[in-house]
């Protein structure tokens, strides 16, 4: 066992490396420096958060990845389809240079954004698997947390660098200097992403017998159980959209946050969630990834409770805190919700079951955001009144985003429950 550990140890390093990498372009293909984009190309607030939720449809296409389940070795066709997924990102940073009408570089920006995430995530529960596999399952946990640590900490220094890199080009009224930064730095960054996948080692698959398509949908169509966990997933992707994908606008309109301001907060944020997510892992290991996520989500309700008050006049302080909190939470729910994908299935049937998961939550997450933008435009169209009130839609969107959660958490604690003390029983 130690001398197979060992022998990928340099494959697990770079995954943490890509990992960072990948974790870098995600910054600057969402919150507000997609909303810098947005604004430039003329998009409204509403269609800014749906956009912005193309994260989450796009992991809805992840349920091709069942279908690419047994075609092995990834490590090719994964590598190839990043470095093109990562491309369409970069191109995002040139619409505002293309010499068309407005409707037309909202068409290319949608084509290239979605274009994007689509083919991330029709890798991306492979590419999990394939490094995973690499990693002691009694370890998930606490390599997961350094993993994270690495890329938030290497973020806070990222965002510092092109927050400042953007504001200088603002200042100076050369907007498009800063697209042309974002762009390039989009491209080098996919350069040395695909570097880490080409030199990263795959394990051999264990069992050379592989399971037909039918049969391995047909087990995890009867396995009740992962539905239910599944259903965690789904549910809490549907709180999250229900608010953050307007909060991007939010903070560089209403709240008036520079990006130099939205890079502290980045880099708060990295701390906050550096320092919890060892301790989660580990405590995730000791006792359970349900009980973790007992406390995140805890915590969430409450970070979204603070931002039900957050206005301009107090946006500096209460966002930060929310932020803060929103770190400390998501140091264990992406983990979480991953891992207790794998401690409900078997290990060939992982790939499959996370890509399900993912599928079912990408899409709930998408179809919030949808159901809620007109709520979004209604609200500002009616100069922030709403039944009377005088709010900003935000301030709606975090009220629902609470509610949503602590039925999650009524959820987590029944149903879940059951699950857990069934499966105790049968190990009996």
């Amino acid at each position: 066992m130690t001398e197979k550990k060992d022998a990928y140890k340099t494959s697990r390093i770079l995954y943490i490396i890509e990992s960072t990498l990948e974790y870098f372009i995600s910054l600057l293909v969402s919150g507000a420096y997609l909303a810098k984009v947005t604004t430039e190309i003329g998009l409204s607030d509403g269609l800014t958060g749906i956009l912005t939720s193309f994260v989450s449809l796009g992991c809805g296409f992840q349920l091709i990845a069942i279908f690419l389940a047994n075609k092995r070795p990834v490590k090719r066709w994964v590598t190839i389809l990043h470095s093109i997924n990562q491309l369409f990102f970069a191109l995002i940073y040139l619409v505002p240079f293309i010499n068309i009408n407005k409707t037309q570089k909202a068409v290319f920006f949608i084509v290239f954004l979605l274009s994007g995430h689509i083919i991330n995530n029709i890798v991306n529960s492979p590419k999990i698997n394939w490094y995973m596999s690499l990693v002691d399952d009694h370890r998930r946990g606490r390599f997961t947390a350094n993993k994270e640590i690495v890329s938030l900490v290497g973020g806070m220094l990222f965002s510092f660098g092109m927050g400042a890199v953007i504001d200088h080009y603002e200042a100076i009224g050369d907007v498009n200097g800063a697209f042309i930064v974002c762009g390039v730095s989009v491209f080098c960054l996919m350069l040395l992403h695909t570097t880490m996948l080409i030199f990263s080692e795959e394990k051999p698959c264990e069992n050379q017998e592989k399971e037909s398509m039918r049969k391995m949908l047909v087990g995890l169509i009867k396995n009740k159980d992962l539905f239910k966990v599944i259903f965690v997933s789904v549910f809490w992707n549907a709180a999250h959209y229900t608010a953050t994908p307007f909060y991007g606008t939010y903070q560089i309109k209403e709240l008036g946050f520079s990006m130099t301001f939205v890079s502290v907060l980045s880099a708060l944020y990295a701390v906050c969630r550096s320092l919890f997510s060892n301790p989660m892992g580990k405590f995730a290991d000791k006792y359970s990834f349900k009980s973790m996520l007992n406390i995140c989500f805890t915590i969430m309700m409450v970070a979204f409770t603070i931002n039900i008050f957050t206005l301009p006049k107090n946006g500096k302080v209460l966002y930060t805190i929310y932020y803060m909190l929103y770190a400390v939470g998501m140091a264990g729910i992406n983990s979480a919700t991953i891992n207790l994908i794998y401690d409900y299935v078997d290990r060939e049937q992982r790939t499959s079951a996370l890509a399900l998961s993912q599928t079912f939550s990408g899409f709930a997450g998408f179809f919030t955001t949808l159901l809620i933008s007109p709520l979004v435009s209604y609200i500002q169209e009616n100069g922030n009144m709403f039944m009377g009130m005088n709010v900003y839609a935000q301030q709606i969107c975090s009220l629902l985003a609470t509610i949503l959660i602590i039925i999650l958490l009524v959820y987590l604690n029944t149903v879940l429950r059951n699950i857990k003390d069934k499966r105790e029983k049968q190990l009996k």
